[in-house]
This record gives C-alpha cells, sequence and structure tokens, in this order.
C-alpha cells in the first residue's frame, strides 16, 4: 500500500513549523560582554509546534534581557498573558492569566549538562540557543496543579481549607512530622514531569 503525501502541503507545514520555532533562537556565538534585550509574542502555533498536550492555546508577551559574560549567560523572563486549559471538573474551556518572572543561568563548559532547575552548562562553541523551551517550561510550572474554571475556585479552596483543618486535628503528630520532611525534601512534581518529558526526546 502506498501513503500519497501532497508535497507542496508537507513542505508549507514544515516550513510554517520551522519558523514558528526558529524565530526563538538567539546567536550567541562571538556576542561581546554586555546586556541584549529581546521581545517575543507568541500564540497558538507556540503550542502547536512544541507538540505537547497541557496547552493548546494561548496569548502572550515574553520580555528577555541576556546579560552575557565571559564565563556565563544570565536570562531573565518576563512573560506576561493567558494561556487557554481545560477545567478539570467541567471540561470546559477557560483563560488562565500568566504574569512571571524567571532568571535562568546557562554557564559555558565542555559539554551540555542540566545542574538545576535554573543553571545550566552550554558547550563553549554553542551557536545558538533556542529559548522557546524555557518559555514554555516556565509557564507550565507556574499553572495550577487542578485546573479549575474560576466560578469553582471559591469552592475549592473552602474544600481544601476544610481538608488541612481535618488534617490538623486527626492526624497524629508523628506522621504530620512525617509529611512535612518528605514534602521539604521533594521535587516539584510538575519539574520532574517535565524533566523525564525532555530526557525522552
Amino acid at each position: 500500500m502506498r501513503i500519497l503525501i501532497n508535497t507542496a502541503n508537507f513542505a508549507a507545514h514544515f516550513d510554517r513549523k520551522v519558523k514558528a520555532l526558529t524565530q526563538y533562537d538567539i546567536g550567541i556565538y562571538g556576542l561581546k560582554d554586555k546586556q541584549y534585550v529581546y521581545n517575543f509574542e507568541s500564540g497558538r502555533e507556540f503550542f502547536e509546534e512544541l507538540e505537547q498536550d497541557l496547552i493548546q492555546n494561548g496569548h502572550f508577551k515574553t520580555h528577555l534581557t541576556i546579560d552575557k559574560s565571559a564565563t556565563m549567560l544570565i536570562l531573565n523572563f518576563r512573560i506576561e498573558g493567558v494561556v487557554e486549559l481545560v477545567c478539570d471538573r467541567s471540561l470546559e474551556n477557560f483563560e488562565e492569566p500568566i504574569d512571571l518572572t524567571e532568571k535562568l543561568i546557562l554557564k559555558f563548559g565542555d559539554h551540555d549538562e542540566i545542574l538545576a532547575e535554573d543553571i545550566e552548562l552550554i558547550r563553549h562553541e554553542t551557536v545558538r540557543i533556542n529559548v522557546a523551551q524555557y518559555i514554555f517550561d516556565f509557564i507550565a510550572l507556574s499553572l495550577p496543579m487542578k485546573k479549575l474554571h474560576p466560578r469553582f475556585r471559591t469552592e475549592e479552596d473552602e474544600e481544601e481549607d476544610g481538608l488541612l483543618v481535618y488534617q490538623s486535628t486527626d492526624e497524629p503528630e508523628e506522621q504530620q512530622d512525617d509529611a512535612d520532611s518528605s514534602d521539604n525534601g521533594e521535587v516539584d512534581p510538575r519539574w520532574a514531569a517535565l524533566q523525564k518529558l525532555k530526557g525522552k526526546e
């Protein structure tokens, strides 16, 4: 069985995909040691081309400053806008506002490695970086664990408050201490999930 492909349509789609992501490319090779400023405006294509299922649509602006030195790049992100989510309870679409400031440090080294959530090693000879995945990760990590339409949130907050009161009065102290210690030592599960996704690429 032969599969016929409309090469013109395929090429056009591939070209749009490449353009949608390459606008987040930043050439860093040969940059002088000073600050650089970049601005991006993103919409539905941004989420579609990243091939993920968490966010399907949205519109936001990113203001990025990069401070270049001989040993590192310091990236400061300011992201503002809205993303479209699906309510876990009613399955309705709703808009979630985003307004966040994040910092990322890229240190020059002899290999690529993630050292921490906000620190990475990149090779000295790296020609360019693409900040699209960083922007998406920051947005994804800022979202609530439970995605609820705004009209459900007051009710949900009351339920959670009641649950906390119940736990604080009826749960043994030893059990609470264990829970507290585990909370302090655990990595944010949303970050862990994103790291797993990156490992599969």
